[in-house]
């Protein structure tokens, strides 16, 4: 999973450069659905990150564990949870060969999880997601879209200035991936500035192509919506809410 080096400089920052994404709303829409679909109150956090959305649903009385690829995001995980005083579990695990010591009510992906890996990928992914889930439990997950990879992201540049830290990251398409060449620039004690380099390969899912390899995972799509629940047409992401059959 390309995603656990890509992280290896902006994990420390991530969750910073990030603050604008809201992730209390989009915690309340991940809860809102869980209750709608009648899930359970234990789940795991799929690519968590610095775990934003774990501590976010551990304050609203889930019991969350955290899965990610990289040991730096982890890192930083443990840290903000142990500042928030959230009792988290958090360990390593790569989306295409998951394996979890018990399990759960639900499986959140959000944010992009399953865009760092190729298509080819995808069903024995979702399989091992499956493994994971009690009968009948919940698998929910997000992925951005062709419109905002192609449209937003490929042949683009983004710039975050900030007083700490400088983000630059300049889009590329290659066949049915995106790539992303990241730079960031964090200032020392001394005032000097530290250069940091990764890249970033997202790949292009087509709608059609997700829904397949949930069907030969043995997964039972529920419902297909857009960013915090908007329509699918247009929208920078989309939304796959599923169960296990």
């Amino acid at each position: 999973m390309n995603g656990a080096k890509a992280y290896r400089h902006l994990a420390e920052w991530f969750e910073y450069l990030n603050d604008d994404c809201d992730y209390r709303k989009w915690s309340q829409y991940f809860i809102g659905g869980l209750e709608k679909y009648g899930a359970g109150r234990n789940g795991l956090e799929l690519g968590c990150g610095s775990g934003a959305f774990c501590r976010l649903l551990t304050q609203a009385g889930f019991r969350m564990s955290g899965a990610d690829s990289s040991p730096e995001m982890l890192t930083k995980a443990e840290a903000l949870a142990r500042q928030d005083g959230a009792k988290i579990g958090f360990f390593r695990a790569d989306a295409v060969s998951l394996r979890t010591p018990e399990k759960y009510d639900f499986i959140l992906a959000p944010n992009d999880v399953y865009n760092y890996l190729p298509p080819s990928k995808l069903a024995c992914a979702f399989s091992h997601a499956a493994k994971c889930l009690k009968k009948g439990g919940l698998f929910w997950f997000d992925v951005s879209s062709p419109h905002k990879l192609c449209e937003k992201i490929a042949d683009t540049v983004s710039a975050d200035d900030r007083e700490e830290v400088t983000y630059l990251s300049f889009g590329r398409r290659e066949g049915d991936r995106i790539i992303m060449d990241v730079t960031l620039f964090v200032k020392r004690e001394d005032g000097a500035f530290e250069r940091y380099d990764e890249t970033h390969v997202q790949y292009i899912h087509q709608e059609k192509d997700i829904v397949a390899a949930l069907s030969d995972a043995g997964l039972e799509l529920l419902s297909e919506e857009g960013h915090l629940g908007e329509a699918k047409e247009g929208s920078d992401r989309l939304n796959f809410i599923c169960k296990k059959r």
